[in-house]
């Protein structure tokens, strides 16, 4: 071969990887922007804003998987870009992941659970949340006869109980003006009842708690069926507003995570978790939190997921913290 097809050769080569590098800082970049700018996906047709919101701490994998091809290929353009998704991701979802605060003796424990109504150990899923030593369990699903179940097993740890339709509340302390949230988006169908208000009496005081089950979303072809789902947050968020105690906790499964603007009418009322990703569904291989402690006038410092039970969600775990 020539020096001249050796050249030739040399600069088709570099070409490629030219032009691979381009493609791989494309990726990167648009995954940052993805990030950055969520907001700016539309709504309007098959929410897919709300779809992208509900697994958007994923997009920081293209970081990972692209730096590989990037080293591969020594491209410094590939590198430069990848630096602005993980800036990115650091910057939304980095302060999940730093140590909590150590427990104060003061701290009110909290334990949120879709208990799944097809749960086939109602008793050992009861014992479980009781072994975190939590002073409210709130529980979803609850459908007889493991209602019952349920109700006996955490008696002796949680005398203090109320009910409403499938939700539940159990707590250490005292508990008074219990009553229903109506969350029931319209058309929906008679006898729906998944919220519920209670006021705990704790060592610190007076909390107000809700604990609430938004109706679930589906995943189509046309995008993400969630208008029930958002309805509810809506009439939720309006309980929220005539809520008279100062220090209130939401505690629920709200079938949606905090980046989902559809939740916004919650998310803009209360306070998120400071600490912790605790991703919560499904229990085999989890991809989002969709069970959530919220809270006003008090922090949650920090959730966690608690190991499976017989449901198809795992049980959160919160610490809430007060001046």
């Amino acid at each position: 071969m020539t020096k001249r097809a050796e050249r030739a050769g040399t600069g088709v080569a570099d070409g490629r990887v030219g032009r691979r590098g381009r493609v791989l800082a494309g990726t990167a970049v648009f995954a940052g922007l993805l990030l950055l700018f969520h907001g700016m996906v539309p709504n309007r047709v098959g929410r897919l804003g709300s779809l992208l919101e509900s697994f958007l701490p994923w997009l920081g994998v293209p970081v990972v998987v692209l730096l590989v091809p990037a080293l591969v290929r020594r491209s410094p353009l590939a590198l430069v870009a990848l630096l602005l998704p993980a800036a990115a991701w650091t910057y939304l979802f980095g302060g999940l992941l730093l140590p909590a605060p150590g427990p104060g003796d003061d701290d009110l424990v909290v334990v949120q659970h879709n208990v799944s109504d097809e749960n086939p150990d109602p008793e050992g899923t009861a014992r479980a949340l009781v072994r975190a030593e939590p002073d409210l369990i709130a529980l979803e699903e609850l459908v007889s006869p493991a209602l019952e179940v349920y109700a006996e097993t955490l008696a002796p740890d949680y005398p203090y109980r109320t009910v409403r339709g499938t939700v539940g509340l159990w707590s250490k302390h005292p508990l008074d003006g219990t009553g229903p949230l109506d969350i029931a988006p319209q058309g929906i169908g008679e006898g729906w009842e998944r919220g519920l208000r209670a006021v705990a009496h704790t060592p610190r005081g007076e909390i107000a708690v809700h604990v609430a089950h938004l109706p679930s979303v589906r995943v189509r072809a046309s995008g993400l069926a969630s208008s029930w789902r958002d309805e509810s947050a809506g009439l939720l968020g309006d309980a929220l507003d005539a809520e008279e105690q100062s220090r209130v906790v939401l505690l629920g499964d709200l079938n949606g995570t905090v980046d989902d603007r559809a939740l916004a009418p919650l998310t803009s009322r209360l306070d998120v978790a400071e600490r912790g990703l605790a991703l919560s569904f499904p229990a085999g291989f989890p991809v989002a939190r969709i069970d959530q402690v919220l809270a006003r006038g008090a922090t949650v410092e920090s959730v966690r997921t608690l190991s499976a039970t017989g449901s198809d969600h795992l049980p959160v775990a919160a610490r809430v913290t007060w001046d």
